[in-house]
């Protein structure tokens, strides 16, 4: 098997491409040859040791792959070889070849291309979690979108549609203001790359007048720092703000805004609640391979990678260059 390795902490340079044996699996796991590796912006952080993961080294970054179940180890029903999967891996999927327990491991339909595949639950189980499970959003309301154009950013966008939201998409660029409109997006906004108070008022401002004037129902926040306030200050009475991630830097919320707005701040773990509860993320992915044979949601895939290039493709990630999606391809 190949697998490209963190072996020092730092970025996408300090990893090198390796042969070894191919894994043979344990007690209740299946081996998967890998077919797509989908990237996530954890990757980036994980080889940095910024992550709330830190696996031993030599690792192999990589938290979700889809691919041929090509052996079974003892114990395992449900599942054989040649099954078309995908799995949620942590870590691990920039390989050829990996061992994956066998719950964790997701039959896909027929016609599902591995490459949409690798790139589907994690972006599309994040965002269902967060509309669906945390905000309980509801048809006619409106949803805010922070970082939209990123991979969960517009598994947002479809999926906030899908429940019959007005969606306003908050991006860094025209270009990725037209990437979100084109992918259902009904209004856009271009925010500065940096934001003084001044900045931050006229953000807030934007914000209502594309509501409609009242404030937002949701904000759906995949960007932190200086874009989490204003964001609050806009929503609209008892409004729920969603925090999915901060790649702009860990925001300081003045909690008098949530006593004035009646306002949530919700919390988006959704890689612990799939732990926590595993019937709802079970039901959770039914709805949402339902939605994508409905031709409601398919990942927005924009640049692919052969396993070789995994560097290059993590540098496009944390550079925060990427719309939609990016895959590594293993063939």
């Amino acid at each position: 098997m190949k697998a490209m390795l963190s072996v020092a902490t730092g970025g996408p340079e300090t990893l090198e491409l390796t042969e070894m044996p191919d894994p043979e699996p344990g007690k209740n796991q299946v081996r998967i040859r890998v077919r797509a590796a989908g990237l996530n912006f954890p990757d980036t952080l994980m080889i940095r040791d910024m992550y709330q993961v830190k696996p031993p080294r030599p690792f192999a970054p990589g938290g979700e792959i889809a691919g041929e179940v090509d052996a079974i180890g003892e114990g395992v029903s449900g599942l054989a070889v040649g099954d078309r999967v995908l799995a949620l891996t942590g870590f691990g999927g920039f390989v050829t070849h990996i061992n994956v327990d066998a719950p964790k491991v997701i039959k896909i339909p027929d016609d599902m291309p591995f490459e949409d595949a690798a790139c589907f639950i994690f972006t599309y189980g994040t965002s269902h979690h967060a509309l669906k499970d945390r905000a309980h959003i509801k048809p006619g309301e409106s949803l805010l979108i922070l970082g939209a154009a990123g991979g969960v950013g517009v598994a947002a966008i479809e999926l906030g549609k899908a429940a019959g939201a007005k969606v306003i998409a908050a991006v860094s660029s025209e270009e990725k203001a037209a990437f979100c409109k084109a992918h259902g997006a009904d209004e856009t906004l271009v925010y500065p790359t940096e934001l003084d108070r001044d900045a931050q008022k006229e953000l807030s401002n934007q914000i209502k007048a594309l509501s409609g004037g009242e404030g937002v129902d949701v904000v759906y926040d995949a960007v932190g720092g200086d874009y989490a306030e204003p964001a609050i200050r806009a929503l609209a009475w008892e409004g729920r703000f969603l925090v999915v991630g901060f790649p702009a830097g860990i925001p300081k919320i003045p909690l008098n805004l949530t006593l004035l707005k009646g306002c949530q701040v919700v919390g988006v773990f959704w890689g612990a609640s799939v732990f926590r509860n595993p019937a709802g993320h079970a039901e959770n992915m039914q709805d949402l391979f339902k939605m994508y044979a409905e031709g409601k949601i398919k990942p927005r895939i924009s640049a692919r990678f052969p396993l070789s290039e995994a560097a290059a493709a993590l540098e496009m990630m944390q550079d925060r260059k990427v719309m939609g999606k990016v895959v590594l391809t293993m063939d």
